[in-house]
């Protein structure tokens, strides 16, 4: 039979198993061990929002070449959960291989002509050499990566190196993982001819990187950007920024001398009361914030109102999963766009970042901090579920130690004795932007917050002219941050192209690597990746300079078309939908699927010249 030929450094694997057998462990120190031989890969985690009992899986993607987009085709499945046998074996591609375990074997319906079944009884194995139940369970998994060790060429010193270091304090966990590895690598080296065609081989593409998520990452910058105040309601897929944001804090926030904690961190009754509790310490003057999901933001609307209307700064961190209504909690998606930059009742437009990866959640986090009190309003670091939750090869983050928050205009207690009448919603300098003041600093600095119907002056008022003075101010304040967010990414080929491509967060990558295999079939494609909200003269620049644009993004109804039509001048009729939204991360396939049927001529064109 005709096997996939020799793909050096370029394969994908998905692992199937059971939700809650501590199969993520064992995916994990595969992950890293392919990472440390300096490999680029990604790793994809799809599970179930049930806690145990349900399929689940892990996808690796290997790419000498960079790309860290989703692939949709498997040279090597790992089969170890017979519920979901057939789905994992009907997916593996033409060619490829089975890892199963053949302790019982497979129903002769499941077997096919045009791959290569690699059994190995390894709950049989594990009987003999492990005593008890939990122990046989976990080692199972162990030993399918032994297995894939011998199989893919990986290096059994990096292997034993990470087990070492995980493992320092306890050495019987140490033995009995490598009593594991052994076990499956050398029953694949006695049983089959190793290593495959698909194969890894050390290089050197990792020395600069690290491996971290999106939802990590993005906690690391709220403590970098000097936050003390988290607030949250726990949510799929953002309660790991709050749980990573305590780790960081429980390093970085404790007084050395007295070993108090200088962060707050509060679990509020809801979504409701969490908002509340920043908007609060947001007025006060601490940096804070509050990572949630779709269903979140939703129930936050009223108080989200109040601190645009009341302009307190404050972060709102959502990462975004499947929707409506409470939705696919573990599966990824872009359905809240409309949602962030609307969000609250009456007119409201808000200030939102879209990074691509967990290097950006982090700068962006500090960001996000900077412009909420420049800006005196809600400010959204928009994520998804692929990005926070799942494994990125990114730049080692950097530190620039000169960085000083930016507290925007707000006035000491020397300043507010210096001026003679403080209004808190007074424009003094024409940039739409007031002073404010921080409780207790001094008592002519005092005012009523108001969420209510207010004058410049800070007064209550029910006056149409006073009011709509007030909200087209904030209206001017808030489209002034389109110039201040985080500049669009745009990748042009010489001379320009006919055909543009706007995308935003985790699309990236898919769109990147679509790109370039559009270049390869002869139709050159400019791009642009909005990172930031309100969109700015080059996002309009760039609509105007080429006469049709795929939009690309994951949700049905072609949110960030819609965006770019209300935002801009650029025709509807511009702009081409390319949309995926079943809740699996983009991959290349998604985006060519959408375009090529557009730019079929142009390649037929470019292939006859």
């Amino acid at each position: 039979m005709a096997h996939n030929r020799d793909r050096l450094n370029d394969f994908t694997i998905r692992i199937g198993t059971v939700n809650g057998t501590g199969s993520a462990s064992a995916n994990s120190l595969l992950l890293q061990a392919l990472f440390r031989m300096g490999l680029p890969v990604s790793g994809k985690n799809v599970f179930p929002s049930n806690i145990q009992g349900l399929p689940t899986w892990y996808e690796i993607r290997v790419n000498r070449d960079g790309y860290a987009a989703r692939s949709p085709t498997f040279q090597l499945m790992v089969a170890m959960n017979p519920q979901s046998y057939a789905r994992d074996l009907s997916e593996v591609a033409s060619g490829g291989w089975v890892l199963y375990d053949s302790t019982k074997e497979l129903d002769d319906k499941l077997l096919r002509d045009d791959v290569t079944f690699l059994g190995i009884p390894l709950a049989h194995m594990c009987a003999e050499r492990f005593e008890r139940a939990r122990e046989r369970t976990l080692m199972k998994n162990i030993g399918y990566v032994g297995a894939l060790v011998a199989l893919l060429d990986i290096e059994m010193d990096v292997v034993q190196e990470m087990l070492e270091e995980k493992f320092a304090d306890k050495r019987g966990l140490i033995e009995s993982n490598f009593t594991a590895i052994r076990m499956g690598y050398d029953w694949a080296k006695e049983q089959w001819k190793c290593p495959l065609p698909i194969r890894a081989k050390r290089m050197d593409a990792t020395k600069d990187s690290v491996l971290v998520t999106g939802n990590a990452a993005t906690a690391l910058g709220c403590v970098y950007a000097g936050a003390t105040v988290g607030a949250w309601y726990p949510i799929t897929p953002a309660t790991s920024v709050m749980d990573a944001f305590k780790e960081w804090c429980h390093r970085f926030r404790v007084d050395p001398e007295t070993g108090k904690n200088r962060y707050c961190i509060l679990q509020a009754e809801d979504e409701l009361a969490a908002a509340g509790m920043v908007i609060g310490a947001g007025w006060a003057g601490a940096r804070a914030f509050t990572p949630t999901s779709g269903p979140g933001i939703s129930l936050m609307s009223e108080f989200i109102g109040l601190a645009y209307y009341a302009e307190i700064p404050s972060v709102f961190i959502d990462v975004e999963r499947t929707g409506p209504s409470t939705g696919m909690p573990t599966r990824t998606q872009q359905g809240d766009l409309m949602l962030v930059a609307y969000a609250s009742h009456g007119d409201t437009k808000h200030i939102a970042l879209f990074p691509a990866d967990p290097r950006e959640c982090f700068e962006f986090a500090v960001a996000a901090f900077d412009l909420a009190e420049r800006f005196q309003t809600p400010v959204f670091l928009v994520s998804d579920l692929d990005i926070g939750m799942n494994d990125w090869r990114v730049p080692r983050l950097e530190w620039d130690e000169s960085y000083r928050p930016d507290r925007g205009k707000v006035l000491s207690a020397e300043e507010i004795e210096k001026v003679k009448d403080f209004y808190r919603y007074l424009d003094v300098d024409g940039d739409a932007i007031p002073y404010r003041t921080l409780p207790g600093v001094h008592p002519k600095g005092a005012y009523f917050t108001r969420g209510s119907g207010h004058d410049k002056y800070g007064k209550y008022t029910e006056d149409s002219d006073a009011y709509v003075e007030v909200v087209d101010r904030i209206a001017q304040k808030v489209q002034s941050a389109a110039e201040h967010v985080p500049q669009p990414e745009i990748h042009t080929v010489e001379g320009g192209a006919r055909y543009g491509i706007v995308s935003l967060g985790g699309a990236h990558w898919a769109v990147m690597e679509a790109r370039d295999t559009l270049a390869a079939e002869g139709v050159p494609v400019d791009y642009l990746r909005v990172r930031g909200f309100p969109f700015g003269v080059a996002v309009k620049d760039f609509l105007d300079s080429h006469d049709e644009i795929f939009v690309v993004e994951q949700n049905r109804d072609g949110q960030l078309r819609t965006l770019l039509t209300i935002e801009t001048e650029c025709p509807k009729s511009k702009l081409a939908s390319v949309r995926y939204y079943g809740g699996q991360p983009l991959s290349k396939e998604h985006v060519l699927d959408g375009i090529r049927p557009h730019v079929a001529s142009a390649a037929v064109e470019a292939a006859t010249q």
